[in-house]
């Protein structure tokens, strides 16, 4: 079934370009009661990202035995070593929200679970993965959630080579409050949150967009650093979209979008698609 972009309900959009065609991943399967979602992943297709078929379901977890019961939040899609890797966000009644991986031939799926256990500490809150190779070994950057530590932190631990599970601890990149611009969540509060972490090495240094929140505005913010053990350096200045969540891809002519969506409220959340420019 086609579908215009501005009439897809998802958060979290993750796009890639593969043999021709965009896919469109992100917390898609919603069951209409806040953020909480059926216990599956689809995808949307498209050649010009302004009309897409789907959605089409590439992971189902009632399908298999993966530990996830709900929360099935952020997926990002990695083509890495010849397969495709999905990097989310779950949680059970019995286990902290955590990020874990699945791994499938195509990028249409079908997802299998693939790790042994989630990548993320047993013991803490996380979400929203991302994959990152640094000196040719990969890195998961993800969220140590604000709801436990108060003042959000973007963390990250090193991957095995074929990303089965960490290697060594995980390290704090930065605090959310280190952005001098970022407000509590809510007034009144006392929390700082760190959401969507995505990161690119643009001429030898980290290039990083994440979320939070400004003056009660969801806002997108950008940091850097000259690696993921350096010192970060941060922009005050959000980049002015009314949403977040964002990531950046190349289109078919070679140029950077940003992918995120607007605006943060349920059910209203749609993909934008805007041109990179600086």
């Amino acid at each position: 079934m086609s579908i215009n972009a501005s009439d897809i309900l998802i958060r979290d959009p993750f796009v890639i370009l593969e043999n021709g065609k965009y896919y469109l991943y992100g917390t898609t399967d919603m069951t209409g009661q806040g953020y909480e979602t059926y216990r599956r992943f689809s995808v949307y297709c498209s050649d010009d990202l302004k009309t897409f078929e789907g959605p089409f379901v590439i992971f189902d977890a009632d399908k298999t035995d993966f530990w996830g019961e709900y929360n099935f939040w952020a997926p990002e899609v990695w083509k890495y070593k010849d397969k495709y890797y999905l990097i989310a966000s779950f949680r059970s009644g019995t286990h902290s929200r955590a990020v874990d991986i699945l791994v499938a031939s195509s990028p249409m799926g079908p997802f299998e679970p693939f790790t042994p256990a989630p990548l993320t500490p047993e013991n803490w809150e996380c979400l929203d993965g991302t994959l990152y190779i640094e000196d040719n070994k990969p890195y998961l950057i993800f969220c140590h959630e604000w709801l436990q530590v108060c003042d959000g932190e973007i963390c990250a631990v090193q991957l095995a080579d074929d990303l089965s599970h960490p290697e060594g601890e995980p390290f704090l990149l930065f605090r959310a409050s280190e952005n001098t611009a970022v407000t509590d969540h809510r007034k009144g509060s006392v929390s700082k949150v760190t959401d969507g972490p995505f990161a690119q090495n643009i001429n030898g240094r980290i290039q990083m967009i994440w979320s939070s929140f400004i003056d009660g505005r969801y806002a997108i913010l950008e940091a850097e650093s000259d690696s993921l053990h350096g010192t970060w350096k941060h922009s005050v200045v959000p980049i002015p979209f009314d949403g977040g969540h964002a990531m950046i891809f190349t289109d078919k002519k070679g140029d950077e979008y940003y992918a995120f969506h607007s605006p943060n409220r349920t059910p209203y959340e749609r993909p934008v698609f805007f041109r990179k420019t600086r």
